[in-house]
Order: structure tokens, then C-alpha cells, then sequence
């Protein structure tokens, strides 16, 4: 089974923008995500995945892969292109380029639900612990079957309690939140991004919602390491 790993990585981003070339204690963050991301022994190769000529050069200059894309919506989108230009790969994997110090376990992790052959998307998912972070919109939450399977993403916190305080819900189920690194069959990955965008996906802003909907089955494997986003030059500076 090849494996090939893309980080999609734009300049332009509206909260952030040349954040993944921002100095993280003396490399980029688009060099340490591809450093950790070399790690995992179970990647066949790794790609940046970029729009902009500057990240495009940056990740030569440090001895990286790149490949420049069209400007594309969304990092899968960016995924698809370069993954279809590269057909001798089984599965692709989706690493985030803005989570500096990824863990390998986790890709190690996620690449493994793989070996079940029908299989057709993957994901992490993390237990929650507190009800500030169950109530926080700003991180999505995963609905999950008895077959680690997806059912159903939002930002709400699901299901509803019924007759018990918000503040007490993790006392009487079992929540998730998303870790957002995902992997998919190379044939699988060609054909979501070719789905219209869906009425869930708009009410929730999740494209992973536009995949259920159309049936696509979304496997999950639970971890237990943490991974830090930097969306915001605030959540940079938290992390130094």
C-alpha cells in the first residue's frame, strides 16, 4: 500500500495571512509540519500542496517536496489535484499545515484504518473532557456509530441531554471532537471533490458533511494526542 502524504498550504488566508511561512523558534511552520510529517515511516512520500510561489520556493530552499496547484476552496481540493497527477498512490493523506508539531502517531494512526479494505475516508477523533470545550462552536464534534463510523459532524454539541444542564452532559455521554487530519482511497478522493456543495455542509460550514450526505462512509480512530491549530497570529503567540 503507497502512501502519499499532501499538506496544502496557502498564503492568503483571511485570519492569517503568510502564516505558514511565520517563524516558529527558528524554521517555519510549514517546515515543521513537513519535518513531522516525514517521521512517519508508514508515508511513502510527502508534498506541500500551494498556490503561491513564495511557500513554493521557501519549501525547496529547506529540501522539501512541492507542488504548485491551482487556488482552490479547500485543502482537499488542493489534495485531489496533486493526487491526481500522482497515480501510483494508494491512499492520500490530508495533513493540516497550520498544527506545527503533528505527531507521526497520529498519521501512523490514521493510515492503519486503512487496512481494512473497504474503507473509503478516514479521521481522528478525540474524547472531550471538559464542557467548555463541548460548548465551544468553534470546534467541531463527531456523532459516532457502533462501527467507528462517522454519523454526523457539527459544531453543536450532540445529541441533546434531555432534562440535564448543558454544563453537566459529559456526566451521561461519551462526546468527540474532530481532529481534522484525514485520508481517503486515491479513487474516493477524485470523486468527493467532484460533489456539488451540499445543504449540510452550508448550515454547518463542514465539507465532510457534503461526503455523508452523499453517502460516503467516514471511518474514525479515537487518539489520545493533543494537536494545536494556529489559526489566528493570537494562537501563534499562545503557543510560544
Amino acid at each position: 500500500m503507497k502512501v502519499l502524504g499532501i499538506i496544502p498550504a496557502r498564503y492568503a488566508s483571511s485570519r492569517f495571512p503568510g502564516k505558514p511561512l511565520v517563524d516558529i523558534a527558528g524554521k517555519s511552520m510549514i517546515q515543521r509540519v513537513y519535518e513531522q510529517a516525514k517521521k512517519c515511516s508508514l508515508l511513502s512520500d510527502v508534498i506541500v500542496a500551494t498556490d503561491d510561489g513564495r511557500i513554493f520556493e521557501h519549501v525547496i530552499e529547506f529540501g522539501g517536496v512541492c507542488a504548485m496547484t491551482a487556488d482552490h476552496q479547500s485543502g482537499t481540493d488542493r489534495c485531489a489535484e496533486v493526487a491526481g497527477k500522482h497515480q501510483k498512490y494508494d491512499i492520500i493523506i490530508n495533513i493540516q499545515g497550520d498544527e506545527p508539531y503533528i505527531e507521526p502517531e497520529q498519521i501512523a494512526r490514521l493510515i492503519n484504518c486503512f487496512t481494512t479494505p473497504d474503507v473509503q475516508i478516514a479521521t481522528l477523533i478525540k474524547r472531550i473532557k471538559t464542557a467548555e470545550e463541548l460548548h465551544n462552536s468553534s470546534s467541531p464534534k463527531v456523532v459516532v456509530n457502533k462501527l467507528d463510523e462517522a454519523v454526523y459532524f457539527s459544531r453543536s454539541a450532540l445529541p441533546h441531554i434531555r432534562g440535564e444542564e448543558p454544563k453537566n452532559w459529559l456526566d451521561f455521554y461519551p462526546y468527540f471532537k474532530h481532529i481534522g487530519i484525514y485520508g481517503y482511497r486515491a479513487d474516493v478522493l477524485q470523486q468527493i471533490t467532484k460533489l456539488p456543495v451540499s445543504a449540510l455542509e452550508k448550515a454547518e460550514g463542514l465539507e465532510q458533511l457534503r461526503w455523508i450526505e452523499n453517502g460516503y462512509r467516514i471511518k474514525v480512530a479515537e487518539t489520545e494526542l493533543e494537536t494545536y491549530a494556529i489559526d489566528t497570529p493570537a494562537d501563534l503567540e499562545l503557543l510560544k
